[in-house]
């Protein structure tokens, strides 16, 4: 049995940017046309260590992409240098259910997590959005903005850290990314200095609590939340969700899974029927996204096991068509 090893750098070159989000954005409308098996991921809590392993496997037939994901998320790797997620990827043949690649995971789901940014962005963010905001300086916050800057001309952005040294040299390190990332990239002291200007944010955190304060938002910004991914987790406050248009991934997974809805919902600010829908649809179509340049838009995003088989299959054809990766006889 041949197995192909694909590293982070394979894949860094075998699949741009761009590439990922019109992926990512098809697994979303095939999601909501329940064209795919997607079961619930699985949960194994590591409690002694806060940190959870997440299971997801996904099947998309129209593609003919068959596989897994088991992603470790260990906040308290931070403390002895370690990154707080990995995670890696098994393909499988749709038609034998034998392994055909082995993936890393841990950049795929940067990557992937990026794209699903980048779809909703393109979505629903507004036009001429040009200055993004992005909470947390980790390996998230970096596909995040990459993503962001993929589908809008932004000039200008500001992070914003809870580490300062953490966040300035995130914005060094972005800076000598290049086009289509600005040089204009600075360190913002505190969250409202970093949604002064903001047309779109991103929040990549593993905070219980929010992370900024609903009156300091502009009028008609999009908001990504992508870090808050159990019930007890909450990046988004309670009433920009409630008076914002919200899309998530997927509404099952986010009514289980997302703090960011479930506290809310517990609280009575908001109501099950007030989730607009889900991305997928926006993107096929079948209900608009936004519909003036002043409201409040707020993708949720849990993370789907559809996004990682649907991207780790491009990196797989890539990698196949440019002699990428390392095959191993098992």
């Amino acid at each position: 049995m041949i197995l192909k090893i694909l590293t982070k750098k394979d894949i860094q070159n075998a699949v741009t940017m761009a590439e990922a989000i019109h992926a990512v954005k098809l697994a979303y409308i095939q999601l909501s046309q329940e064209k795919t098996v997607t079961p619930l991921r699985v949960q194994v809590p590591v409690e002694d260590r806060e940190g959870v392993v997440l299971f997801m496997p996904a099947f998309l037939p129209q593609i003919g992409s068959l596989g897994a994901k088991i992603v470790s998320v260990f906040p308290q790797n931070l403390q002895s240098g370690l990154s707080t997620i990995h995670a890696v990827v098994v393909l499988l043949d749709a038609e034998t259910g034998c392994p055909i690649s082995l993936l890393d995971g841990t950049y795929l789901t940067a990557l992937r997590t990026g794209a699903a940014s980048g779809v909703a962005t393109d979505l629903l963010a507004r036009r001429d959005s040009r200055v993004a905001a992005i909470f947390g300086a980790g390996v998230q916050g970096r596909t995040q903005l990459e993503a962001v800057c993929t589908v809008r001309a932004i000039t200008k952005v500001w992070i914003y850290d809870p580490s300062p040294d953490v966040a300035k040299a995130y914005a060094n390190k972005m800076k000598q990314r290049g086009d289509p990332i600005p040089q204009d990239i600075s360190v913002a002291q505190t969250p409202k200095q970093a949604l002064e200007e903001a047309d779109i944010i991103c929040t990549a955190t593993t905070s219980s609590e929010p992370v900024f304060a609903d009156e300091d938002l502009c009028p008609g910004v999009h908001i990504n939340g992508i870090g808050s991914y159990t019930p007890k987790m909450q990046e988004i406050p309670g009433q920009t969700v409630a008076r914002a248009r919200v899309v998530v991934d997927s509404i099952s997974a986010s009514l289980a899974e997302a703090g960011d809805l479930i506290i809310p919902l517990q609280n009575k600010t908001m109501e099950e029927s007030d989730i607009h829908g889900e991305i997928g649809q926006v993107a096929a179509g079948y209900i608009p996204g936004r519909e003036s340049d002043s409201e409040v838009t707020f993708f949720k995003s849990v993370g789907l096991a559809v996004q990682d088989i649907a991207t780790a299959a491009l990196a797989l054809q890539r990698a196949e068509e440019l002699n990428l990766g390392r095959n191993i006889d098992l």
